[in-house]
Formats: structure tokens, sequence, C-alpha cells
């Protein structure tokens, strides 16, 4: 009975150090939670910097502490100028249609004559059109429900637009506390992932800073430039709220819809208002900047990693669906790190011990 005795009192006494550190893992958890998303984006925004950081603390003597900062200085510029030029802009715009439809002094102007030849949307599209230039609060009242869910909408967006600004902030700190202690930092990884992985963690943490910088530039980075560059081409052509025509381009472009559904009736607009050339001009600039992505993002994404292109954009748009703009990076490090696994465990074979 001693025997059993010892075996029921020891699975007694791990079963409560096992319930104890999960009760202590899930208090953690609970503490850390809200910080969870701008820690993630603090390491995805370190491990794709750190390049560049190294180059900045070579150019500045080996000090870290002045690079991190420099660092979290030039990415607070970059993202708190667009926040704030573009926050202005509809400040702006909204304040001057409050303004004009309080004292009716908001018009527009009567549709060209060529609308009506346009195929296919031509005839209503001016129909609506003249009818919102001879009354356009009662063209407006008809859509009322319509206008006031996309109001909802809107307003739902500018506040998600403002916590998320506000959480970039606290990761870009984050990304320079980690940029600060890189080599700690660095070191730690390689040791959680050796502990996980045995001794292919560090082939396997090698692998995923790689793909976090591959989908950095190749998503990330071809969105950045399209809406950069349809930004510029609204801007030429004076088209109302650029700023906000151009986030809009960046959101649908990150999440692979394109700018095309942005563009197609801004080169609408374009083409009933301005003239024939610059029109004409305006439209070859939408479909080279659109179809950007389909030259840069073979060039760029999974470059300088060993694995097919396709597994690292199926797993940054599956990622995406399944866990917003994060699972971009998420998803595509974790179905990247599983295709290196099923790959070992197909091929590679045990070695057999020597009698």
């Amino acid at each position: 009975m001693q025997p059993q005795n010892a075996f029921v009192a020891n699975a007694l006494e791990a079963t409560i150090r096992i319930a104890l550190l999960l009760v202590l893992a899930a208090w953690c958890f609970d503490i850390v939670k809200p910080f969870v998303i701008p820690i993630a984006w603090g390491i995805i925004i370190a491990v794709a910097q750190y390049p560049g950081y190294l180059r900045l603390r070579a150019w500045l003597g080996g000090r870290r502490r002045a690079a991190a900062t420099l660092m979290v200085v030039i990415d607070l510029l970059v993202l708190l100028v667009p926040a704030v030029l573009l926050s202005d802009t509809l400040l702006d715009g909204a304040q001057n249609l409050a303004k004009g439809l309080q004292e009716g002094t908001l018009a527009v102007p009567r549709p060209p004559e060529s609308i009506k030849d346009w195929p296919l949307v031509g005839e209503p599209l001016n129909v609506f059109w003249n009818q919102a230039s001879q009354n356009l609060a009662e063209t407006a009242a008809k859509f009322a429900p319509q206008l006031k869910a996309s109001a909802g909408w809107l307003l739902a967006t500018v506040a998600g637009a403002g916590f998320s600004v506000l959480q970039f902030i606290i990761a870009i700190i984050i990304a320079g506390a980690l940029l600060a202690h890189s080599d700690a930092s660095a070191e730690f990884a390689r040791a959680v992932a050796t502990r996980l992985a045995g001794e292919k963690g560090e082939e396997l943490a090698r692998l995923a800073e790689t793909i976090v910088r591959s989908v950095t530039k190749g998503i990330l980075g071809v969105a950045l430039i399209q809406a950069i560059l349809a930004g510029i081409g609204f801007m030429v052509m004076g088209i109302p709220a650029a700023g906000l025509w151009a986030l809009l381009c960046l959101l649908l472009s990150t999440v692979q819809i394109g700018i095309f559904p942005i563009t197609l009736p801004i080169l609408i607009y374009v083409f009933a208002t301005a003239d024939t050339v610059p029109a004409v001009l305006f439209l070859v600039w939408s479909l080279i900047v659109g179809s950007l992505d389909n030259v840069l993002k073979p060039l760029v994404l999974g470059r300088g990693v060993q694995v097919p292109m396709a597994v690292i954009f199926v797993g940054a748009i599956g990622g995406f669906i399944s866990s917003g703009i994060i699972g971009l990076f998420v998803g595509a490090v974790v179905l990247t790190l599983g295709y290196k696994l099923l790959l070992a465990w197909v091929y590679e074979r045990p070695k057999e011990s020597s009698v």
C-alpha cells in the first residue's frame, strides 16, 4: 500500500502545482491582455526595422539608445503627420458640409451632357445628378436611412482609427525599447525557440524574422507605395478630400482588394468634370498605380526566404481574415513554420543509433 499511497500523493501534488501554474499564467495574461496587440506590433516593427537600426547605430558611432530614440522619433513623425493632416481634412470637410446644408449654400453643379451617352450607368446617373443639382436637400432625404447608416459607420471607423493610432504610438515606443536592447532580445528569442523546437529552434527563429520583414515589404510596403502614388494623383487632379481617399486606398490595398474600388468612381468624376487630356492622363496613372502590386509583390514577397511565395501569401491573407491586420504577420509566420516542420517530418529520417 505504501507505493500506491506515495503515487497518489505525488500525483496530487503535481496536479496542485500544475493548477497553480495555470492560474498564475491566466492571471498574468489577464493583466497584460490590453497590451498584447501593442506588444505584438512592437515586435513586428522592431524586427522589420532592425537592419535600418543597425545602419543608423553604426552611423551614430555605436550608440544604441541614441539610434533607438531616433528611430522612435522618425516612426512617430511618419505616423502622426499624415494622421494630423487627414484629421484636419476630415474636420474641414465635415464643417463645410454642415454649414452648407444649414445655410442652403451647398450646391451641386449640373451634369455634363456627355453623361447620357455612357453605357449602362449613363441615364440613371444623369437623372440622379440632375435631381441633386436642382434640390439637394430633397434628394438627400430620399436616402436618409442609407446616409444615417453610413454616418454611423464613418463615426465608428474614425473612433477605431483614433484608438489604432494610440496603439501604434505605444507599439512604436515598445519597438524602440526592443531595438535599444536588441542583442538581449535576440538572445532571448533564440533561447525560447531552442527550448521549444530543440536544435532547429534557432533556424526557425531566423525564418520567422525573415518572414516578418518579407510581409512588411511585400504587403504593407507595396500598399503604402500605392496609396502614396494614388494620393499624389488625387491631389494633382484637385479631388476633394484626397487624403481620405488615399487612406482608403491604403486599407483596401493592405487587405489585397486593391485600389480600383476607390479610383473607379473618382475616374468617373474626373471624366465628368475635367478636360479630356488631364482625365486620360489620370486614367493612365491610375491604371499603372493600381497594377503596381502585380509587379512589386512577386519581387519582394518571399525574397530571401526558402519557402514558396504562395505559402507566405496564403498565410498572410488567411491570417488577416481570421485575426485582422495583425494576422497578416502571424498567419504568414505560423503557416510557413508549419510548412517547414511538415517538410522536416516527411523528408528527414531519424538517425539510427549505433550499437
